[in-house]
């Protein structure tokens, strides 16, 4: 839809993809809040460096997860040779044939509502 557009684009962040939680025999609970299921502020630390990360890496080359190792060498600057967020035109694929068609979502929609209704009877349980 903003593929044509010279001032917009939109452009997928997948570094949550294939996260990698800290689930070990000992896992490193600080990453999350008292319920155990959402992020505590290391958590999001963490998130917002991935999420930094992948909008200055080029597409096709973004990375897909994030190891959760607290380590703020990994977080990525621009530079000179690169100073933007990359989008699929600064990316080199303004003339290619990366194909933006629509693709069939890896999850029915009716699976997703299931999975709702389900959650909210076992949490009222």
């Amino acid at each position: 839809r903003y593929e044509q557009r010279e001032d917009f684009a939109v452009v997928m962040q997948p570094f949550f993809r294939n996260t990698l939680l800290p689930l070990d025999s000992n896992p490193d609970l600080s990453f999350f809040a008292a319920d155990c299921f959402h992020f505590s502020i290391r958590g999001y630390a963490e998130m917002a460096m991935a999420l930094w990360n992948n909008m200055l890496e080029p597409v096709g080359e973004k990375q897909t997860y994030n190891n959760f190792t607290h380590d703020r060498a990994k977080l990525k600057c621009p530079n000179p040779e690169k100073p933007f967020l990359t989008t699929m035109r600064n990316s080199g694929f303004r003339d290619s044939d990366v194909s933006l068609e629509k693709a069939e979502p890896s999850v029915p929609y009716w699976a997703v509502i299931v999975a709702a209704v389900a959650g909210v009877l076992v949490g009222s349980l």
